[in-house]
């Protein structure tokens, strides 16, 4: 018997109490903060996801708040459209789709951002799990590096190796949230990310009360240049810390399933270094890398070997799978300066691919909720404080026992 399921990513945009300031003079009074924890509490209902990877949660209380909201919400839909066990008709397939189910018995893991102080306008958001079937053991927060992170350049050919630099990570910009969710007797894990956003990292110099580069009054773009290649530099070095975990996770011999904001379209290099390579389409056609001569090529057997090594450890996009089974042509997650993209993705392990014969399960279904999302350049577009300036995105899975 199969066993269904479904897994949500839900960037909800800044939840924090009423009269706190997260970010420099940004506050939601309390009629603000009630209009935005009843969206988001209508939003969870009707997205009625198993589990839900949220991300920019800056405290619990209110999460926890929207959630219990969330249950009363759903309990009085219930009274009002499940027929009770007098009618002979209530096993009707119908109903079963409608009944909400409580979080009443729900898990919730909550990952606090590490450089998160407490300090007013100065506020830095964690991400949380929350999970219908509980957690197998403690989830594990990926921020603060054991040791830093030193990725070293190549030096260019004809300079020293001590020439080439390298870029040190310490820690994430925002935590990485692990966690490992049995269900029916199958243990999934799955990654909670919010990598670093594409606003531009600008030096404030000693004494100074703003880095030059935000003046926009002397608009200097070759510096605001500098400021995005040092966020892409940091996001790129947050998906590879990530990719090391997942690739880890997937040598256990566990299904994976990553899901959250990535602040980058799928065909980014961040998230090329996420989701692993797209094997090459035969190995047999390239020269060996040891190659001595110009017909030194790799074997059929190693072409075959090499497919397998890749395909093991890459991750395909939930969305991408739906677009291809349903011949939809566009999703997205993210409505700016008329640029419309998906940034908040599901991945899943080849467990679930429909291609691999011996897959797990199967994705049925991938849901989109984007009807609140206005693009930035409209006037409407400060209704998205409120609400969230991403999509909601709900993959539909089946257990194949």
């Amino acid at each position: 018997m199969s066993t269904p399921f479904t897994i949500a990513s839900f960037n909800v945009k800044n939840l924090i109490g009423p009269d706190r300031e997260y970010y420099e003079f940004q506050t939601y009074t309390p009629e603000e903060y009630a209009w935005k924890t009843d969206w988001m509490a209508d939003q969870l209902l009707s997205m009625d996801a198993d589990i839900v990877g949220f991300q920019e949660i800056f405290e619990e209380e209110p999460l926890r708040a929207v959630i219990t909201e969330t249950d009363t919400r759903g309990t009085a839909l219930n009274d009002a459209t499940i027929p009770d066990r007098s009618k002979s008709y209530r096993k009707k397939a119908i109903f079963r789709k409608l009944a909400y189910t409580p979080y009443a018995n729900a898990a919730l893991a909550f990952a606090p951002n590490a450089a998160d102080t407490g300090e007013p306008g100065k506020r830095r958001p964690g991400l949380a799990i929350l999970s219908r079937f509980g957690f197998d053991g403690a989830p594990e927060v990926i921020q603060d590096l054991s040791e830093p992170l030193d990725i070293p350049f190549q030096p260019l050919r004809g300079l020293d190796a001590d020439e080439a630099g390298f870029f040190r990570l310490r820690r994430l910009s925002r935590p990485i949230l692990k966690a490992r969710v049995p269900i029916k007797g199958q243990t999934i894990t799955v990654f909670n990310c919010h990598l670093k956003s594409k606003l531009g990292e600008y030096i404030t110099p000693d004494g100074a009360d703003y880095a030059p580069e935000e003046d926009l009054t002397r608009y200097d773009p070759v510096g605001r240049a500098l400021g995005s290649a040092r966020a892409a530099m940091r996001r790129m070095a947050e998906a590879w810390v990530l990719r090391g975990e997942i690739v880890a996770e997937l040598k256990t011999g566990h299904p994976v399933i990553v899901l959250g904001d990535f602040n980058d379209g799928e065909h980014a290099v961040s998230s090329e270094i996420i989701t692993g390579e797209r094997p090459f389409k035969n190995y047999s056609w390239m020269l060996r890398h040891d190659a001595k001569h110009r017909d030194d090529r790799y074997s059929d057997e190693e072409n075959t070997a090499i497919t397998e090594a890749v395909e093991r450890v890459r991750l395909h996009s939930a969305e991408k799978l739906f677009v291809r089974k349903s011949l939809r042509d566009m999703v997205y997650t993210s409505a700016f300066g008329g640029v419309f993209e998906s940034i908040d993705q599901i991945y899943l392990s080849r467990h679930f691919h429909p291609d691999n014969a011996d897959r797990i399960g199967d994705m049925t279904y991938f849901s989109v909720f984007n009807d609140h999302l206005t693009d930035g350049s409209h006037p409407e577009a400060p209704y998205n404080k409120l609400a969230s300036d991403h999509g909601q995105i709900v993959a539909h899975m089946r257990l194949r026992r």
